[in-house]
């Protein structure tokens, strides 16, 4: 892995697990394994590194989304998938995390890549509900725009409930009660 690579995974990690402020370009030279002079070879600073990590991240999360929604199978079975797909749950999702960032919040460059990928999820999730109400497999009166963002609302309060309590049963228990009311032919259509 070249020198830019590592400080890209490097940033990636530590923004993760510490966010903006607490990723200093000390410890991502440390975590590199890289000097100085290496990293302001590739990158004018932390903005420029971040904002590389943050893209990386972004389109990771969602190649992985759209590998798993774009797959065979009915709407509700691809929308499952999503839901259950593995996850580290007690970690949390990392662009979601970055939300809760005053620092990525407060730059409109570091916000666009996190904003983008949570709108393309939810356009993808709203196109798949529209099509499962086209096959009758969903209610008629069911919002997709309203239900891909409860999608996304289960899945980013899931890891935040599975965060306090330190077990991924919160993240399942959500999934599951969703799933249950998504369910064709449940009462919940």
């Amino acid at each position: 892995m070249s020198t830019q690579e590592r400080l890209i995974e490097a940033t990636r990690e530590l923004l993760w697990d510490r966010g903006y402020v607490g990723t200093s370009p000390k410890a991502i030279q440390q975590h590199a394994g890289a000097g100085q002079g290496s990293m302001y070879h590739h990158f004018t600073g932390k903005p420029d590194l971040a904002l590389a990590a943050i893209r990386r991240t972004a389109e990771e999360l969602w190649a992985g989304a759209e590998e798993v929604l774009s797959a065979p199978g009915s709407p509700y079975e691809r929308i499952e998938a999503y839901l259950r797909r593995e996850r580290d749950v007690l970690r949390g999702c990392p662009v979601g995390r970055l939300t809760m960032d005053p620092d990525v919040i407060a730059s409109d460059e570091l916000r666009a890549p996190v904003d983008e990928t949570l709108d393309r999820l939810r356009e993808c999730l709203a196109g798949i509900v529209e099509e499962g109400k086209e096959r009758g497999q969903f209610a008629p009166s069911l919002d997709g725009e309203e239900i891909a963002a409860t999608i996304l609302a289960t899945v980013q309060g899931g890891y935040v409930l599975a965060r306090a309590s330190g077990s991924p049963a919160a993240f399942d228990s959500g999934v599951r009660g969703l799933l249950a009311l998504l369910t064709p032919g449940s009462s919940g259509r």
